[in-house]
């Protein structure tokens, strides 16, 4: 049980001790995650920025992902739900609206800054914890794609099925917990606060200015 994300993005912090001073590319899921990136960030002297994603939650349960949305408008598929679960119409439907969601987000969050280049970096994607793994599996993957020099899944908590499910991904995962039963993220912090679009642009404004 961790008191709030900030304890857990410290204890996350102590066992990535070894990516201390060398400037790692930290990248937070938002909304719930920035918090935890920038305390990140700031323990092990790296640069703070965000990748984004959106889960596709079910239509007849939202708070299921039925997988995850890039944005390329990539979708990787939760296993056993996945397209069998949505129809075809809807499927469409989501897809845009997530991606015009990271279409406003990017917008709002880049502070009129390019998104910072991963390329040959040693990078660390984090989120506030696993439970279908599905948005860090579309993070991962994007990431990936723009060749870091190393790739890095740090998570406070895990679904142990979630975990196995990024692990190839990454060439390594850092996660403080893997409970046996797995209910949600929530269930795992004596505080979970809802993280607002303002204090994501806030913590992302407050960055040092590229040279």
């Amino acid at each position: 049980m961790f008191r709030d994300r900030d304890d857990a993005a410290r204890q996350l912090a102590q066992a990535l001790a070894a990516y201390r001073g060398r400037n790692p590319l930290v990248l937070a899921i938002p909304r719930g995650a920035v918090p935890m990136g920038k305390v990140l960030a700031d323990d092990l002297g790296g640069e703070l920025d965000v990748v984004l994603v959106r889960k596709l939650g079910a239509p007849y349960q939202p708070e299921l992902a039925l997988g995850a949305i890039d944005e390329t408008g990539l979708v990787h598929w939760t296993p056993g739900l996945g397209p069998p679960a949505a129809t075809s119409s809807w499927l469409e439907s989501a897809k845009r609206e997530q991606l015009e969601l990271m279409r406003e987000r990017r917008q709002r969050y880049g502070c009129g800054r390019e998104p910072i280049d991963p390329a040959g970096r040693i990078v660390i994607v984090v989120d506030d914890g696993l439970a279908t793994g599905s948005t860090m599996v579309a993070a991962l993957h994007s990431v990936r794609a723009r060749k870091p020099a190393r790739l890095v899944c740090a998570v406070p908590v895990a679904a142990a099925d979630s975990l196995e499910r990024v692990r190839p991904l990454a060439d390594e995962v850092v996660c403080l917990s893997v409970p046996d039963w797995f209910g949600a993220v929530s269930q795992f912090y004596l505080r979970f606060d809802q993280v607002e679009d303002a204090e994501v642009e806030r913590m992302l404004a407050a960055r040092p200015q590229p040279d």
